[in-house]
């Protein structure tokens, strides 16, 4: 009987299944007795399996029945697979201890060999690996492997991908991979490699991905580069490379990802760079560059992600910068950029964030930017823009985080900040006047970060601080009483205080006895109280301030003994408490706790022997309090 089409696809598909499903053995074949021997070498070096990967090899099992292993149909090992990360059927994570073993060199027909984030494995990569000639995949990453990498890996010309990284491999990149005709993939990074990357790296004509991240490489980038004409990933970030970037990677027209971030790279960016036309993530940010910005920037059509901090470019913003619409963030803070915000940004519709910050740019800022309907945080911050006031159309943004610290704006609080959603609101260090406006204290929830120090606004702190249940970080310029801000509600988890800084002001007191029960301060990191007329004592309460590490409370016309219970906030770092008129005894627990490294009771009225502590704290700490004797100043006299 003819059997139909679908009785045929149907025969087809059960043939392939039981191909797949059982071993070699089942169709009275076994596997290659030198293979099976080479694999019992690999566990003979293994101290430690926790998870019992290696628990079906064994000598009186057929090796191709084995768990991760795969052969061929005449029995050879073709796959070798126990990565620490896998799945059974969810996914778990384990681990296995030892060293590879040569053997693993004797599977001269095997493709695969994974051992990746075993997390334990040790010693170097044996050379013998090079005898893998059939070897199309090498996974060796998430280890703790050492030594440098063998140049015997210049055999394995069917090598196609290449993951040694997360190591501790030190020595130079080989040049062996210039060997490797059919390398798509290499993957080098954390690890301890050092040197130049060598030129050879251009011969690999089908390389698509290259990771060499987090190493100590140096020297210029090869010129080479730009003979990899199917690259689409390239990381060499966070390693020490320097000399200036190749007018050759503009040949690079299938890249997406340029990570140069975090090295020593100087001179400027190539006009070529307009050549990457595929390019989505630029980052440079961290380096040397220098220069202006080229105009070709403006000319990469799929550019998402530009980010060029840290730098030293200069001169003006090319219009350019407003051509990539498709930009979604544009980072370039911290440069020497002058003159005025080109209008053309205010064309890109997809920008999410803007961060011009740490420049020399001018304002106004242009009125365009009030069409980026699509920007969360801008960042304007330390420009000598010279604002005449916050301008109004701000208003029409969905903004989360308005930064403009230090900008030289001038006027009062806007209104409109009520009916925003601002998450971050930072206008510290300007010349902004009149009174804190109730319509802030809309923002009950999503305010969280507010600075609004080094101003000249007026008036007492409003009542309307203690309703914002969001904020977790303060600093005001205001006048007030500090129980305000200590007594704010909390909604949880939102509300609690990681840091308040109200340095610097005329904030009365005495402070809340009862400030360490305080629900918004049990998160608080950091609190800095310095140069107010508070008066009164330090409240006992500080010591359940659990993981508070930075108290400031100096020039605070505090008086009384400093109590011990402050020694119970064991996270404690920093305590500075000079110029205040405290006395009595230094506590003991106070100066042994075990991270502190700042002291300071200078300009009080302590007396008595200072206790013996292992902190190295100088003289200067405890001067001016003549009552106080016993090292680092001189011995007591004894009567």
């Amino acid at each position: 009987m003819e059997i139909s089409v679908d009785n045929k696809a149907f025969t087809l598909v059960i043939l392939l299944l039981l191909s797949f499903s059982f071993p070699p053995s089942a169709f009275g074949l076994t596997c290659y007795a030198g293979d099976k021997q080479a694999l019992l070498g690999f566990k003979a070096r293994i101290t430690s399996d926790p998870s019992g990967l290696l628990n079906s090899w064994n000598s009186s099992t057929d090796c191709c029945s084995w768990e991760g292993i795969g052969c061929d149909s005449s029995g050879r090992v073709l796959n070798v697979s126990r990565p620490g990360l896998i799945s059974d059927p969810f996914p778990f994570d384990t681990s296995m201890k030892g060293t590879l073993s040569p053997s693993l060199g004797n599977l001269t027909f095997l493709q695969l060999l994974d051992l990746s984030d075993l997390k334990e494995l040790k010693g170097h990569i044996p050379p013998e690996l090079g005898k893998l000639t059939r070897l199309n995949y090498l996974f060796l990453y998430s280890n703790k492997l050492t030594g440098s990498i063998p140049s015997t890996l210049r055999y394995l010309s069917q090598l196609k991908k290449l993951y040694l990284d997360d190591n501790q491999i030190s020595g130079t990149i080989p040049p062996v991979f210039g060997s490797l005709p059919s390398l798509s993939e290499l993957g080098l990074s954390e690890n301890r490699l050092s040197g130049p990357i060598p030129e050879s790296i251009g011969t690999l004509l089908l390389l698509t991905k290259i990771d060499l991240h987090g190493n100590n490489l140096s020297d210029p980038l090869p010129s080479s580069i730009g003979k990899l004409k199917l690259l689409t990933d390239l990381d060499f970030s966070e390693n020490r490379i320097t000399g200036s970037i190749p007018q050759s990677i503009g040949g690079l027209s299938a890249l997406n990802l340029l990570y140069l971030h975090q090295n020593q790279i100087s001179g400027s960016i190539p006009s070529t760079i307009s050549g990457l036309s595929s390019l989505k993530h630029c980052w440079l940010f961290d380096n040397k560059l220098t220069g202006s910005l080229p105009p070709s920037i403006g000319m990469l059509p799929n550019i998402e992600r530009l980010y060029l901090d840290d730098n030293r470019l200069t001169g003006k913003l090319p219009e350019t910068i407003g051509h990539p619409i498709n930009l979604t963030v544009l980072s370039l803070s911290d440069n020497n950029f002058t003159g005025r915000i080109p209008p053309s940004v205010g064309n890109l519709k997809n920008l999410q964030y803007l961060n011009l910050s740490g420049n020399q740019l001018s304002g106004p800022i242009p009125p365009q930017l009030v069409k980026l309907q699509s920007l969360q945080d801008l960042d304007l911050s330390f420009n000598p823009l010279e604002l005449v006031s916050i301008p109004d159309w701000l208003a029409k943004l969905n903004l989360f985080q308005l930064k403009l610290a230090k900008t030289g704006t001038k006027g009062r609080l806007p209104s409109w900040l009520s009916s925003t959603s601002l998450s971050t609101l930072d206008l510290s260090s300007n010349a902004l006047t009149g009174k804190l406006p109730s319509s802030i204290g809309n923002l009950t929830t999503s305010l969280y970060f507010l600075d609004l120090s080094s101003n000249a606004l007026t008036g007492k702190l409003p009542s309307w601080i203690g309703n914002l249940t969001g904020i977790d970080y303060l600093d005001l310029s205001n006048n007030g009483h500090l129980d305000i801000i200590f007594s704010k509600k909390t909604e949880d988890p939102l509300g609690h205080f990681n840091s308040i800084d109200v340095s610097n002001n005329y904030f009365s007191g005495p402070i809340d006895a009862n400030i360490g029960v305080k629900p918004a301060m049990d998160s608080i990191t950091s609190l800095i109280l310095s140069h107010n007329p508070l008066g009164g004592s330090i409240p006992k309460s500080l010591g359940k301030l659990s993981q508070l590490q930075v108290l400031e409370m100096e020039n605070d016309g505090l008086s009384a003994a400093i109590p011990a219970e402050l020694g119970n906030a064991n996270e404690l770092t920093t305590i500075l408490l000079a110029g205040n008129k405290l006395s009595g005894a230094i506590p003991g627990n106070l100066l042994n706790l075990t991270g502190l490294n700042q002291f300071d009771v200078s300009n009080n009225r302590p007396s008595g022997m200072i206790p013996p502590h292992p902190s190295i704290i100088p003289a200067s700490a405890f001067r001016n309090n003549p009552a106080l004797c016993g090292a680092p100043l001189p011995p007591c006299k004894h009567a």
